[in-house]
């Protein structure tokens, strides 16, 4: 653009938070991304047949965080103590059940929302983790306080909305199971993708200028040493030959549809589909190093193998310069080729009904504070040598 005078803007968003869509919601509701002309979203193959192509009509779907708090402030009033005892925690008098009870509780009747809520078969996921429990120091004491956080994965918002209700339901019913009340927060609320078959053409042909990733050999003789590590034999093509082919959008939409029920129009979660709905948007696939199997073995290859394929410059670099020049093309058509991007903006038009606030627009579906205020584990060393994790100290009361 310097060296040729080629007139523009570019904005580049490197946002937190990405696996619990944490950002882009409320950044799309701040309008962000109002002024964008077309964005351009990238991320390394994870999963086939989006290798190496550009996602065509399946995009990410809806997703949902919450967490729940439960607290027991009042543990004295749960049941009458003795009277012949003045100490209300005495280990002769019942004691309340408290927020370890509520988690125990909320945390066993969300497995079965999994199986009551939406029919199995509908690819859609909910995770959860226990951010916090205990919060009592001796046996005779109720825990004070217990967080749990739910991720959920799914289609459509209506179905997001759906599991939301139970879990509030179920949560509710803890809460009074165990003589707590129950705070709910928001994590997320994210839209589902919008396709847009102009951008999605125009960085796939991009693509095919630059070509799929090559692996030297280097990075073979890499990839050979993990193998025989793992007790392999080493292989003279280890990497999955996915890895270092294209494959047309169309046709990976294909393949992709060939897993999924005829109704469902959206799969797998990513926080970049909030782009998707202020400006036409392409989903950009290039493959990472994956290594393949020998014939004959079954079990695949542990997490660390492909983290350490992410780190080693030989392997990881053919990815990184191959995404560069695809997203750098497709930077310099949208900016020189007016046609281009109005062709792009016209189909985002008729998919939205209008463009912004058309009959057809979804609108931002954040209508919470950024969550901001929980305290996270740290990792720490302490003085024995050993990693360990705390929950950090702030100021204020957590539920100020």
């Amino acid at each position: 653009m310097k060296a040729h005078n080629i007139p523009g803007r570019l904005k580049f968003f490197g946002e937190p938070a990405e696996k619990v869509r944490g950002s882009k919601p409320l950044h799309a509701a701040a309008g962000y991304y109002d002024d964008l002309d077309a964005a351009i979203s990238f991320h390394p193959f994870y999963m086939l047949p989006l290798c190496n192509t550009t996602r065509w009509d399946t995009h990410c779907g809806a997703a949902y965080g919450v967490i729940y708090t439960f607290t027991c402030d009042q543990p004295h009033t749960w049941m009458t103590s003795e009277t012949s005892s003045p100490i209300p925690a005495s280990h002769a008098s019942a004691r309340a059940p408290g927020a370890n009870d509520a988690v125990v509780q909320m945390y066993q009747l969300g497995k079965g929302l999994r199986e009551h809520v939406l029919a199995s078969g509908v690819n859609w996921s909910m995770n959860e983790v226990i951010l916090n429990a205990g919060q009592a120091t001796a046996d005779n004491q109720p825990a004070q306080m217990s967080q749990i956080m739910y991720f959920i994965r799914v289609p459509t918002v209506e179905m997001a909305e759906h599991v939301v209700r139970g879990l509030d339901h179920f949560a509710e019913n803890a809460a009074a199971l165990t003589h707590c009340e129950v705070k709910r927060d928001w994590v997320a609320k994210s839209r589902p993708g919008l396709p847009n078959h102009v951008m999605a053409e125009l960085t796939y042909r991009n693509l095919e200028r630059v070509g799929a990733p090559q692996f030297g050999p280097e990075a073979i003789e890499l990839a050979r040493q993990i193998q025989k590590n793992l007790g392999l034999a080493p292989m003279d093509k280890p990497y999955l030959p996915a890895i270092e082919s294209l494959i047309e959008p169309q046709e990976a939409e294909r393949l992709l549809r060939e897993i999924l029920p005829p109704t469902q129009k959206h799969f797998t979660s990513d926080d970049y589909t909030e782009y998707s709905w202020h400006a036409p948007t392409v989903r950009l696939y290039i493959g990472r190093p994956a290594l393949d199997l020998p014939a004959g073995v079954k079990e695949g290859y542990p997490a660390w193998v492909m983290n350490a394929l992410g780190g080693l410059a030989p392997c990881i670099d053919p990815m990184i310069e191959v995404a560069s020049k695809t997203i750098g093309l497709t930077l310099m058509d949208l900016l020189t080729q007016p046609e281009v991007l109005e062709k792009a903006q016209r189909e985002f038009q008729e998919r939205t009904g209008g463009g912004i606030g058309g009959d057809e627009w979804m609108a931002p579906l954040c209508d919470y504070p950024p969550p901001l205020d929980f305290r996270w584990p740290e990792y720490i060393t302490t003085a024995r040598g050993k990693n360990d994790w705390v929950i950090p100290a702030r100021d204020g009361d957590m539920k100020d």
